[in-house]
């Protein structure tokens, strides 16, 4: 199975500013976890013991987060706040370990992915781009495509649908044998014009990929932002490896813009075990 994920989060965070001025975007909180957890937390979910960031210079923070955090940890045993200490000590489960890079230039979701090749041990590996969060509690996203790579072997990018119009915003797929929730990849375009775009299936940031993918990144030439696009590099990879685009099953959010932030916040919020119903009553009073 799929036993390593990568999470590239070296990004300056630039829309965020000022919250993001000292703390990684990956940190801000939706309700009561940062970001990365949720990220984390569907990884682990999907049977991943190896964790890699790709940092950027905010990287402490994120370390922090998943390293053990002792004054913390030996003040609330000291005051009996056991439920506390277990929340505190269970961000990231004990058989699970947590790696990180530094992605020193920032050249490109491709390049970010190809700074963890040498922690990548196996033949496939998962990605996963925090900003993308996606709530299925039942399903997670990440579990989702490693049940389709189970069971076909391919590498697995995942996409929604997206407004016609849209499609400039976004890497997209031609898959035109769609069955189910599931195509073969024949192509995929980054930011496509509306009128060449092969579908409004968009890329979300999850992907199964075959490390064969990292000499194909080293190969692969920047944009002309100077970026390498892992866009780029899935297209040279699915000319003589399988690739599926897979239609996954949940509520997606961009929390890398501040309305799908607030969007995720909101919805997030109205489902919390602890304030959900509290919240939902208080959003309907406002309403009206």
């Amino acid at each position: 199975g799929m036993k390593t994920v990568v999470f590239p989060v070296a990004g300056l965070g630039t829309r965020f500013l000022p919250a993001t001025k000292a703390v990684p975007k990956e940190m801000l909180p939706v309700v009561d976890k940062p970001l990365i957890q949720y990220a984390v937390e569907e990884a682990v979910s999907a049977g991943a013991e190896t964790l890699i960031f790709v940092t950027g210079r905010t990287k402490n923070a994120i370390a922090d987060h998943f390293d053990t955090a002792y004054e913390l940890e030996t003040e609330l045993a000291s005051k009996n706040k056991n439920d506390l200490l277990e929340i505190a000590q269970s961000v990231v489960p004990k058989n699970v370990s947590c790696l990180y890079v530094r992605q020193s230039q920032p050249l490109g979701l491709g390049h970010a992915i190809l700074c963890a090749k040498p922690m990548v041990q196996e033949s496939v590996f998962g990605v996963i781009l925090p900003d993308d969060l996606i709530y299925n509690p039942q399903s997670p996203a990440l579990a989702q495509l490693a049940q389709h790579h189970g069971q076909t072997g391919s590498s697995v990018v995942s996409v929604s649908e997206v407004r016609p119009e849209h499609v400039s915003r976004y890497g997209v797929v031609d898959a035109p044998s769609f069955e189910g929730r599931s195509g073969r990849l024949q192509g995929i375009v980054e930011k496509p014009n509306p009128e060449d775009a092969p579908s409004n299936l968009a890329v979300v940031g999850r992907y199964v990929l075959s490390s064969e993918i990292f000499s194909i990144l080293e190969n692969t030439e920047a944009d002309h932002r100077g970026e390498i696009q892992i866009t780029d590099a899935i297209a040279t990879l699915l000319k003589h490896h399988p690739v599926d685009a897979y239609r996954f099953e949940g509520q997606q959010f961009d929390c890398g813009n501040k309305l799908g932030f607030l969007q995720a916040t909101v919805t997030l919020g109205t489902k919390h075990a602890e304030v959900g119903e509290a919240f939902a009553d208080w959003l309907n009073q406002i309403e009206h």
